[in-house]
């Protein structure tokens, strides 16, 4: 039975645990809630790219036993170019790692105060949460130690169980059919829906899970010869994270749809009532904690490797240049939740800047994915880098037009 399920989950289940935090319980909500089932396609081109991008990445770890940051060191020998690279992608991951962390602990504060309530102290005519301490204090803490891997997976198995509570309530909310169907297949963006799409596909195809995925296939797989066995394993668990964004869409596209706005856990509670009632909220609660705290980890400790891959460091989690690393996007992740103003509006955001830093990221894993000096005979096919380019094209052509959406360039 072991062996079964180990063919089927791995480190891509990790991917998707890493994905499927607050920012797409948040950002999935608002989509249904401003837009229906309209912009399920969004999900559904998500899922594809991420599962193209996310083999790459994988195929790339498995076959050089390195890391995405390791070998853009490595196969980028000319030293302009080279120091480009490095100044690049580690200024994308750390400006959008310090983005998503904001994002993470906005949403396990959020769900902290459904739970309890809110530690804040009076500040004028305002007040400071000191929730973000509380929930960033337990992500050093497991950082700092090392040995997180029980946490981890209690989180995740709390997030799975959210998960299944979206999918049935999906389900018993009867959504319409015919008008689910339009919103699969039929791509569309109204005027102010840009952002939703961006940020549909920023909590889906997340940058730094590329470097994540990379770092994590050598401690289960050792050889070439289980290519076919990652492959699976990949689909299976990025599809699964697919449905679940889709199930959030669906219930609150048709509980929720045409609500006065999202401004709490409990705005976004609604939608479960028609299963859990009034114990929504705190079901809820559970698992914006659950899923904030989790990916409240993983994000710095996937900037510390790809800092590490890049720059060429020795050492593991526990050296003090990796300790810096990640302690510089918790800080970050912690301000940003304390005085960035609305968690909602926080989460959204970094959704935003995942998506705009998607291209950047994507060009250079295709690239590597090029290398035969670096992969030999699994590099890239024509059809690999077909879809490759036009997932390119498509990320960088949305991320154009929502940062002109932003600041009106053009």
């Amino acid at each position: 039975m072991k062996n079964y399920f180990s063919k089927y989950f791995g480190p891509s289940t990790l991917v998707t645990a890493a994905f499927i935090g607050p920012g797409t319980v948040t950002i999935c909500t608002l989509a249904g809630v401003q837009s229906g089932y309209s912009l399920l396609w969004a999900i559904v081109f998500s899922v594809i790219t991420t599962i193209i991008l996310q083999e790459m990445t994988a195929r790339l770890g498995l076959v050089t036993q390195n890391g995405f940051g390791e070998a853009i060191r490595k196969t980028i020998t000319l030293p302009i170019f080279r120091w480009a690279a490095i100044i690049l992608v580690f200024g994308a991951i750390v400006i959008g790692n310090a983005a998503y962390e904001g994002g993470n602990i906005s949403g396990a504060v959020l769900g902290f105060e459904e739970l309890v309530f809110d530690f804040a102290i009076p500040l004028n005519e305002t007040s400071i949460s000191l929730t973000p301490l509380i929930i960033g204090g337990i992500a050093f803490l497991i950082l700092f130690v090392g040995v997180f891997k029980l946490i981890e997976w209690f989180l995740i198995v709390l997030v799975m169980i959210m998960s299944l509570v979206f999918l049935t309530t999906a389900i018993l909310v009867q959504p319409d059919l015919i008008a689910l169907l339009r919103g699969f297949a039929v791509p569309s963006i109204e005027e102010g829906e840009l952002l939703l799409v961006v940020g549909l596909i920023g909590t889906t195809v997340v940058p730094y899970n590329l470097f994540l995925h990379a770092s994590l296939v050598k401690e289960k797989y050792r050889s070439v010869r289980e290519l076919g066995d990652l492959r699976r394993e990949n689909a299976v668990a990025i599809i699964l994270g697919g449905i679940i964004s889709m199930s959030i869409i669906i219930t609150s596209g048709t509980t929720l749809f045409g609500a006065d706005g999202i401004r709490s856990a409990a705005d976004m509670a609604g939608q479960l009532e028609p299963l859990l009632g009034s114990w929504s909220g705190y079901f809820l609660g559970i698992g914006l904690f659950a899923a904030g705290v989790s990916s409240a980890i993983t994000a710095p400790l996937a900037a510390a490797y790809a800092a590490k891959g890049i720059l060429g460091w020795e050492g593991d989690l526990r050296s003090w240049k990796m300790r810096l690393v990640w302690g510089i996007i918790l800080l970050a992740g912690i301000l940003s939740s304390m005085f960035g103003g609305s968690p909602i509006t926080i989460i959204q955001f970094a959704q935003i800047a995942n998506g705009i830093l998607l291209p950047v990221v994507a060009l250079f894993l295709i690239y590597l994915m090029n290398s035969s000096k670096l992969l030999g005979m699994y590099t890239n096919s024509l059809v690999q880098n077909v879809l490759g380019g036009l997932v390119l094209i498509v990320a960088l052509g949305l991320g154009i037009r929502s940062l002109n959406a932003v600041f009106h360039f053009f």
